[in-house]
């Protein structure tokens, strides 16, 4: 008897897992959403399996399905539940002003991601003034860790092993970028070596990308700054001035972190 009830709470964390196992493969497809043969193959179930869990969402409004593609995306309802926390995230609040003064610093865009699981959530974007910006990904955007500059430069501040470990499970979700493991785990190790991560061909043609990995208390790598720019605003010398730039203002955001925590 006693086995029966150990087993039973095991068998329902599965199954929660699983539903938000789909649920964050859907939200990378954003209002466009994701056919089911995508979540099979970024999750790794049963495409029965798959089925069960988007009906049972759907029955609750968490996911809807587009009447004319047949693809399926995060509903509503889940925006509803977010406005349940009201207040900005510590990391929102310590970053807001820097972003700015370092995007107006800088001139170009700046992103800010934050390492959710095994993936990377864009919650903030701050244009510069150059006249040509590179508005190339949204507020909400989701995608796995190792398939942006961002993600590169979180893994990089990770431990060796606990990078590792997360892009071999995020493998069979890196094809769709054009990418695999290997060349992710080689851009990882280029990344810890410079301090930043460099993606010399940013998500739109003709740009550049420079990030840097914003540390949480005790030293986790947690969030990262982004800078994308034109690739002819990010020559050698500027690089490493933007880089430094970079580096100070996810140092300053660690210190906020610490200091309203503490």
């Amino acid at each position: 008897m006693q086995a029966k009830s150990e087993q039973g709470p095991r068998q329902g964390a599965q199954a929660i897992r699983r539903a938000l196992k789909v649920l964050r493969i859907l939200a990378e497809g954003r209002e466009i959403g994701l056919p089911v043969s995508e979540v099979v193959r970024a999750t790794e179930l049963a495409r029965p399996t798959v089925h069960r869990i988007i009906n049972a969402l759907m029955e609750e409004g968490i996911v809807e399905r587009h009447d004319k593609s047949g693809r399926y995306s995060v509903g509503k309802e889940v925006a509803e539940l977010a406005l349940a926390r009201s207040s900005p995230s510590p990391l929102l609040a310590a970053a807001s002003d820097i972003l700015k003064q370092t995007s107006l610093t800088v001139g170009d865009t700046l992103f800010l991601a934050v390492r959710t699981g095994n993936d990377m959530l864009c919650v903030d974007r701050k244009i510069g003034s150059y006249p040509v910006q590179v508005l190339s990904i949204e507020v909400g955007a989701r995608g796995p860790l190792g398939i942006s500059s961002a993600g590169i430069a979180v893994l990089a501040g990770m431990p060796p092993h606990r990078a590792r470990r997360i892009v071999l499970f995020n493998e069979t979700r890196f094809a769709t970028y054009g990418t695999d493991a290997s060349k992710v785990l080689a851009q990882v190790a280029d990344a810890r070596r410079k301090g930043y991560h460099v993606r010399e061909n940013g998500l739109v043609w003709g740009t550049k990308a420079i990030s840097t990995c914003i540390r949480a208390p005790g030293g986790d790598a947690v969030a990262a700054i982004t800078v994308t720019a034109v690739r002819t605003r990010l020559g050698a010398r500027r690089e490493r001035e933007v880089a430094e730039l970079l580096l100070g203002s996810a140092d300053a955001i660690g210190r906020r972190i610490q200091n309203s925590s503490g």
